[in-house]
């Protein structure tokens, strides 16, 4: 399984999350998005309607649906009641549950970057785990040390 870090020095999540949950959609993926932050899930959600111009990226947030049918939910916690295999964690805070997937796309700004260092770290010895760390360099992601 892969965790990529992405840490958000310049966009915030919201701003992110459309993009990684496109590239998901298209390679046939299904994606959850968590964050214990009521006021974030809707700003996500917010983004996620307004992502392109020219159409939407379907979701709906956990119970406010059929949460089976949707393509990205949006959680407070990490359970895939979509059947994703791919999990956005968009409020900074790590989640050993999102081990269970097979992609984690760990975002965090800098207010959080002990909880990254400390995620990774702790993600080190797992043979299992590949790690990525992702930074913002102008306008694009770089991959980084």
């Amino acid at each position: 399984m892969q965790v990529d870090f992405y840490q958000l020095t310049r966009d915030p999540a919201e701003k992110v999350i459309p993009v990684l949950a496109q590239r998901v959609l298209d390679g046939g993926g299904r994606l959850l998005v968590v964050s214990g932050e009521g006021d974030q899930l809707d700003r996500l959600s917010a983004a996620l309607w307004n992502a392109r111009p020219d159409s939407f990226l379907a979701h709906a947030k956990a119970g406010e649906g059929d949460d089976a049918l949707q393509p990205i939910l949006l959680s407070p916690a990490p359970d895939a009641a979509n059947s994703a295999r791919f999990v956005a964690l968009a409020d900074g805070k790590w989640r050993d549950e999102a081990l269970q997937f097979e992609r984690v796309f760990y975002l965090f700004p800098p207010s959080h970057t002990d909880n990254a260092r400390t995620a990774w770290r702790a993600l080190a010895n797992r043979d299992d785990v590949e790690r990525r760390y992702w930074k913002q360099d102008g306008g694009k992601w770089v991959q980084g040390p």
